[in-house]
């Protein structure tokens, strides 16, 4: 095999232009969900002090982004390793067998990413509170084990809700806190359906795979529920998201701008619609990109909302 990895290497910069296949490893649409979650989480804050502190805002978003990129590149490596992915795996990961990027490459620029999110997370400690260096370095395992280790977090029926609890509620609360130095129950609450959002994303790239995660006996929430179900739990978390948000409007009172969401409906119905009758992981990408663009959509349709009732 390393043979062939070098010469894939001296071909890489010829095929794919070279920052091509390295902004690609990074899984550049899977970024959104961390930055929607700092995002609204600030939004949330201005709404308490009028105003945010750019500092904290920048290194809470470049931090969150290189530790996912980080978590996506643990992810290359370890399905290489486990040989998971091979030349003709469906999806923007395989870089090291589709490229030729070296394993040992892309294990070192993840500890590379992970080391300056540590040095953000410093400067972020120091201006608002050293709580926040325990939830990093959870969040920064959490990220590791998900696909190392001796038993992935991926290869569980877990992988749904650590994904969303780590990418949605923590990152939210975490950029709303170092805002204010407090969490409110009205942070938590909005919380909640960018947190199941994130889970989706993750739920619809395991009913992809589903065939091939059986064949290496992981343990999928759509491998042990049946690709059918799982379906019907992505439509059912999509319905409850947009439920939430009304529920939040007509018994919290927050502002009726938030009900804007509902424009990101048609990406949600995509989503769904795509996977029906699919079979193929090739024929499901536009539906995996749907559910992707669904949580970049709603997330920033929450943020503009409450964003517009600052302003009116």
């Amino acid at each position: 095999m390393q043979p062939d990895i070098q010469a894939k290497q001296r071909t890489t910069l010829e095929k794919n232009k070279g920052w091509q296949v390295w902004w690609q490893l990074m899984r550049p649409h899977t970024l959104t969900a961390s930055f929607v979650p700092v995002t609204l989480g600030t939004v949330l804050a201005f709404e308490v002090f009028n105003r945010v502190h750019i500092g904290l805002f920048l290194a809470m978003l470049i931090a969150s982004i290189l530790i996912q990129a980080a978590t996506n590149m643990f992810n290359e490596y370890y399905d290489y390793k486990r040989g998971l992915d091979n030349e003709e795996s469906v999806g923007i990961g395989g870089t090291i067998v589709r490229d030729g990027v070296h394993p040992i490459v892309i294990m070192r620029l993840a500890l590379l990413f992970i080391g300056i999110s540590i040095l953000l997370g410093i400067y972020i400690c120091v201006n608002s509170s050293w709580w926040i260096a325990l939830v990093g370095v959870i969040s920064i395992l959490v990220g590791y084990l998900y696909t190392g280790g001796p038993l992935p977090i991926s290869s569980t029926p877990l992988g749904e809700i650590m994904s969303g609890l780590f990418m949605g509620i923590n990152i939210i609360l975490i950029s709303y806190f170092i805002q204010t130095g407090t969490i409110t129950t009205t942070a938590i609450l909005v919380s909640i359906p960018t947190t199941i959002l994130i889970g989706v994303i993750n739920l619809s790239n395991n009913i992809r795979d589903v065939k091939g995660d059986k064949e290496f006996g992981r343990k999928t929430l759509p491998v042990l529920l049946g690709r059918d179900n799982a379906l019907k739990i992505m439509a059912a978390s999509f319905f409850i998201s947009y439920i939430w948000i009304i529920g939040l409007i007509i018994f919290n009172h927050l502002t009726p701008w938030l009900l804007i969401v509902l424009l990101s409906i048609p990406k949600a119905y995509k989503a769904v619609k795509g996977f029906m009758g699919k079979t193929e992981p090739i024929e499901m990408m536009p539906a995996m990109k749907a559910t992707a663009q669904t949580n970049t959509f709603f997330g920033f349709l929450l943020s503009i909302g409450f964003i517009i009732s600052f302003i009116f």
